[in-house]
């Protein structure tokens, strides 16, 4: 079986970029011939498993048969089955587990299988996603190298992007900073000062993960780098070399060294609900703009830029993509007994948002599977770059959670969490603050409290980072670079009192006059905390979408 590396090496630049990157030279009927061939063998696969005939009314065999006799699903759907990775259950063996954080009450963590056919398409998708972060055009390959030097920058199998890390080795060799095995072995602290140590010496050519990390990650080694001791270096000349080129490039540039003065990166590819907030950070940092892709645990690679990093545009081989029309999501939201309906990639317009459903190809375990993400498609097609297929980018989360990267944080957990503490309060809202991993918990307490803001802060802390959201060991491990944290506002007495009474004003009916406890827009957030002790309403605004 031929490799990406030894197209590379024979110079076969057109049948290489045709492997990795060919769904961007594909036309929509193109894209939909795959979606339904892939479809259709997937369904021979569910039809004679016990976890496809457990998910599925009857046996489908067209597209539109699926579509009408395979319900919606969530992870729930899925347990014992996957929770307990009964491997009897799955429509194809799998070769890999992926692990994440579950929900509390609900589930501990997600088992998420992928088949050995599904890592095989998945490491050609990832090999192109390194094309597309160093190229300048289509067939471009000058930056590429049979044996990249990647900086190891993410969480460890079982998590997504360590997997994801080891899958794309079949496709490549790869020198990792630290090693695989070593970086495995290391806390996060630890194998970033290693693989950055050994950086100075050899040099390296790319690195990946979430783009928080990889802001913050910049910002820890701008900081110690500063501080550095240069006299172990003399037994390092390369090292000792790079450290005093880049310090010649910072005084030329009037300001403290950076990452971008000691490395030339051919590459970064970052991912995360919040890339865009922190891409222009990371090129601040490290000379290059990351190429945004949007991945999860359960669907792997989704959609991904293209090298002119603008919008995103859908892989076709990894799942069966449908999407749920905003219309439809927010009839289910008042009633979770209706099934939304769906439509498909060529019914999809600009300008409209979707919830993202996905069906694992390849042997996948998930049917009609509800991420839980809202995208909006931005145009029908790439004007600039000549592509055929509908642009996206990612627009919120469908549910209530709040990710943090590692600590990932619903209603339940932050209610369960006061709860626990013993917080006498009237009612509270939390959002995430852009572009900062920080949990905004805004309560009001009620009457005789004498808590203050960081005790309370510092005691929800404590219990969400318990919890089943977030896994200790790996939090721990990136607490030193991430710093999530919560911040708590108090607010005034009868906030939420005036809030209800302004809502009831407006014509509200008796289920919406509560804000939503996460997530809350800007203007109902605005008017909780423009209220006043005497109870004072502010200045009638325009009404606040339910």
């Amino acid at each position: 079986m031929v490799r990406a590396v030894d197209l590379l090496r024979q110079g076969r630049n057109e049948e290489l970029w045709l492997m990795c990157c060919g769904y961007l030279r594909l036309s929509l009927e193109q894209f939909m011939s795959i979606q339904e061939s892939l479809l259709l063998e997937q369904l021979t696969l569910l039809n004679r498993s016990q976890l496809g005939k457990k998910i599925m009314l009857g046996h489908p065999r067209t597209v539109d048969e699926f579509r009408k006799m395979a319900p919606l699903t969530t992870y729930r759907d899925y347990c014992p089955e996957l929770l307990e990775k009964r491997e009897e259950t799955l429509p194809a063996k799998a070769a890999h587990w992926v692990h994440t954080s579950g929900k509390s009450g609900e589930y501990p963590c997600k088992w998420i299988p992928f088949s050995e056919a599904y890592a095989h398409e998945l490491s050609k998708i990832e090999y192109g996603i390194w094309m597309l972060s160093s190229c300048r055009d289509w067939g471009d390959t000058s930056q590429l190298k049979e044996c990249p030097r990647i900086v190891y920058t993410v969480a460890p199998p079982p998590y997504m992007s360590g997997t994801l890390a080891k899958i794309v080795t079949e496709q490549s060799p790869a020198e990792y900073l630290p090693s695989l095995k070593t970086s495995e072995e290391l806390p996060f602290d630890a194998r970033i000062k290693l693989g950055f140590a050994q950086a100075l010496s050899q040099g390296f050519d790319c690195f990946f993960g979430l783009s928080l990390v990889l802001s913050v990650v910049g910002d820890k080694f701008s900081e110690s780098i500063r501080a550095i001791d240069v006299l172990p270096l003399l037994r390092h000349p390369r090292a000792l070399a790079r450290l005093t080129g880049g310090m010649i490039r910072s005084k030329r540039a009037k300001r403290p060294m950076l990452p971008l003065d000691l490395w030339s990166v051919k590459g970064i590819i970052s991912s995360g609900l919040d890339s865009s907030v922190y891409r222009d950070k990371i090129k601040r940092l490290w000379g290059k703009y990351p190429l945004d892709i949007y991945s999860c645990t359960e669907g792997g690679i989704i959609a991904t830029q293209a090298w002119d990093y603008g919008s995103m545009t859908f892989i076709p081989n990894l799942n069966f993509l449908e999407f749920i029309p905003e219309k439809e999501y927010f009839k289910w939201q008042l009633d979770h007994d209706y099934q939304p309906k769906t439509v498909l990639m060529d019914e999809v317009k600009p300008g409209e948002v979707y919830e993202i459903v996905m069906t694992s190809l390849h042997g996948g375990a998930l049917v009609r599977y509800r991420v839980g993400d809202m995208i909006r498609i931005t145009s029908l097609r790439n004007e600039k770059l000549g592509i055929d297929l509908p642009q996206m980018v990612f627009e919120r989360r469908a549910d209530d959670l709040l990710d943090f990267g590692v600590v990932r944080v619903t209603e339940k957990s932050i209610w369960h969490s006061l709860e626990s503490i013993g917080i006498p309060y009237v009612d509270w809202v939390a959002r995430k603050e852009t572009g900062s991993p920080v949990l905004d918990l805004h309560i009001e307490l009620k009457n005789g409290s004498s808590l203050g803001k960081e005790e309370i802060a510092q005691a929800v802390l404590r219990q969400i980072t318990r919890s089943e959201q977030g896994s200790p060991d790996v939090v721990d491990d990136f607490d030193g670079y991430i710093n999530f944290r919560v911040r708590v506002n108090l607010l005034p007495k009868g906030a939420f009192a005036s809030y209800m009474s302004h809502r009831q004003a407006e014509g509200a009916d008796l289920a919406h006059l509560k804000p939503p406890h996460v997530n809350p827009s800007p203007d109902v957030l605005s008017l909780l905390l423009a209220q006043r002790e005497s109870g004072k309403s502010p200045a009638r605004k325009e009404p606040i979408p339910a």
